[in-house]
């Protein structure tokens, strides 16, 4: 039997393809891969926590992105879309593009049953390479449910998770809390089966 190997694309090629497709696609380490659709929770919920930080960051150096901003890890040669990213300051672009940034300060992703382990883990630590990083916030999009990561140290991190209606989520590199109320805001959660995980 013969096993082809899977074809492996340059950053280049990803680019060239990615530019001129309609669907959105992460790259790891030479392969390319399909993002999915977001849920209307997964919507519900990013849009929520964008709009609080978009209007609680208005004129001041922080600029807020949302769903379709391509981020460019150098060291994992990864390049993806992260739900929320806030960059403090100017933007830093991948050299050579003004489409492609390298410098969020937050990044927040809304968990789904397909991507929950890989945002938590493998994700969170290519996440954890980029120099002006510092704070992480996983989302749960089936129950009230956050968890927290702040960088108190060159590779320490502390963490904070909630999941009471009524608690508070508090930023430590930003002014900004939101709470979960707010940010579950017209959300319908229904019993999910885990399993398929």
């Amino acid at each position: 039997m013969i096993i082809q190997a899977e074809k492996t694309y340059t950053p280049e090629e990803y680019l060239e393809r990615e530019i001129n497709s309609k669907e959105r696609h992460e790259y790891i380490n030479g392969e390319i891969i399909p993002m999915t659709g977001g849920t209307p929770n997964h919507n519900k919920t990013t849009g929520n926590l964008y709009a609080a930080l978009n209007f609680a960051l208005k004129r001041q150096p922080y600029q807020v992105f949302v769903t379709d901003q391509r981020l460019w890890i150098p060291q994992k040669h990864i390049y993806t879309y992260p739900d929320i990213m806030v960059v403090q300051g100017d933007l830093q672009f991948q050299e050579g593009r003004k489409d492609t940034i390298t410098n969020p300060l937050i990044i927040a992703e809304v968990l789904s049953i397909s991507t929950r382990n890989y945002d938590k883990d493998e994700k969170f630590a290519a996440y954890r390479t980029i120099p002006s990083f510092q704070e992480y916030l996983l989302i749960d999009q089936y129950t009230t449910h956050i968890e927290q990561y702040f960088k108190t140290d060159d590779k320490r991190w502390t963490f904070t998770e909630y999941d009471g209606i009524d608690e508070t989520v508090t930023l430590n590199s930003i002014t900004f809390q939101i709470t979960l109320e707010d940010l579950y805001d017209k959300v319908e959660f229904e019993t999910i089966e885990m399993d398929n995980e």
